[in-house]
């Protein structure tokens, strides 16, 4: 005699390792990010701690003074400190981009998960880099929040904004019998992270040629003019990759982060196009200096 027994699981309970068309993150399966995630308050401040001696003992020790000579020594207290952030802020995300770019293409958009090996590893998983990486990303913003004596409002929003759900997106992580979108969150944080280190390098090297080279209008109009067209494009191409993903993960979401997320990008977009109106006004500065000084001229020309 033949026994069958039901399976009390429910059919749906596999959806999420179920492949489905679409985009990699669609298939990307319920998981923690890695080992490293309850440990992640000490990744951050050994981070501070490297933010600290390098900006200490190498940046206002000696390298800045050597490389940029009288241009550095002779800034006030607010152009150094401000000088001082961007390049600390540069080289985190060049650090990053190196370390997190392959990781973040393969997991998001190809056929890796959080849990596979980095580069052949044995013991260092595509998650364990995110962790590292989120954790400088977050103690870059910290960082200048507490360095620059002047810092806009809109930054500071920006900033805070942007500490906190990468802190949430790791802390909800922890648990996920509750949290059953913490991974996709995780990854559309990553995503968020990912437009921000691109779009918004350019301009730490804008304002940092802008110190060295202030009276080369004609080269600083150039500069501004790309800046102000890179950060617009990137924070179109990040809003349409995020609404993209977000739109195509919706059955994944609680109401939560169906209502929250969009709100949360608009007030990340702001603080870009803000950022891209900034750099707009400078060149159109420059605009203006350009056509003075030929008015100059061309005065000068038609003296008696």
């Amino acid at each position: 005699m033949g026994f069958h027994a039901e399976s009390i699981i429910p059919p749906d309970a596999y959806n999420e390792t179920i492949s489905e068309k679409g985009p990699h993150i669609k298939n990307v399966p319920l998981e923690s990010i890695s080992k490293l995630a309850p440990y992640s308050a000490l990744i951050l401040c050994i981070i501070f701690i490297i933010y600290f001696l390098f900006r200490f003992y190498i940046l206002e020790s000696f390298l800045l003074r050597k490389v940029y000579g009288k241009t550095y020594t002779q800034m006030d207290e607010t152009t150094r400190r401000g000088f001082v952030n961007h390049h600390i802020a540069g080289g985190t995300k060049v650090a990053i981009l190196i370390l997190a770019a392959y990781p973040f293409i393969d997991v998001v958009f190809m056929t890796g998960t959080l849990h596979s090996p980095f580069a052949g590893s044995r013991h260092v998983t595509m998650g364990d880099i995110f962790i590292i990486a989120a954790q400088a990303l977050v103690a870059m913003y910290v960082f200048e929040l507490f360095y620059r004596p002047k810092i806009s409002p809109v930054s500071v929003g920006h900033h805070i904004g942007a500490i906190m759900i990468g802190q949430s997106a790791i802390a909800i992580s922890l648990n996920l019998s509750r949290e059953k979108d913490a991974t996709i969150e995780f990854l559309l944080c990553l995503v968020w992270g990912a437009f921000d280190i691109i779009s918004e390098f350019l301009p730490h090297i804008t304002i940092i040629l802008y110190r060295v080279y202030p009276t080369d209008h004609r080269f600083l109009r150039k500069l501004f003019r790309i800046s102000a067209i890179t950060t617009l494009t990137g924070t179109t191409a990040e809003t349409i990759v995020v609404f993209f993903l977000w739109g195509n993960l919706w059955d994944r979401w609680t109401l939560v982060f169906k209502v929250t997320t969009p709100i949360l990008h608009i007030i990340f977009a702001a603080a870009q196009l803000w950022g891209t109106w900034i750099f707009y006004t400078m060149y159109k500065k420059q605009c203006s200096i350009i056509a003075s000084n030929k008015g100059d001229e061309d005065s000068v020309e038609t003296a008696p």
